[in-house]
């Protein structure tokens, strides 16, 4: 990222797994988006709850390999707020592991520098859940 003004759309998502391990085909499909410009990976906390409630808490500058998340580029940014890992840490299951990622929309990085250089801004930006959008696809067919 060459000036920090020059951002795209920025994401937080949590992914949630039972166990204590990411699962290998999700950190390689997030890979393949990243390694074709979709998105900038820029923080990541990595968190796991064992069956006896105790936490482990791994963050984007310690080593990722056994948790599955080592073939990830991340420019570490230090973006997810003590708040949000609170929040986390508290609605995970034991037995359950969470992957926190921050991600810079980047295919649309030029689109919103040139719109915010024009003037305009995001008024309104929703998520709409997965289920809702299969729901209304299946009813529209």
């Amino acid at each position: 990222m060459n000036d920090p003004l020059d951002i795209g759309p920025v994401e937080l998502v949590v992914l949630g797994f039972p166990g204590s391990r990411v699962d290998p085909d999700t950190v390689a499909a997030l890979q393949n988006i990243v390694e074709r410009g979709f998105v900038t990976l820029l923080d990541l906390v990595y968190i796991a709850k064992d069956l006896d409630g105790s936490i482990r808490q791994v963050d984007v500058d310690e080593d990722l390999t056994d948790i599955g998340l080592a073939i990830l580029s991340i420019e570490a940014k230090a973006l997810i707020s003590d708040e949000d890992l609170d929040l986390v840490r508290e609605s995970l299951e034991p037995g359950t592991s969470a992957a926190v990622i921050v991600y810079e929309q980047t295919w649309a990085r030029d689109f919103t520098t040139k719109a915010r250089a024009g003037g305009g801004e995001v008024v309104l930006h929703v998520q709409i859940p997965h289920d809702v959008v299969v729901a209304a696809v299946a009813a529209a067919l």
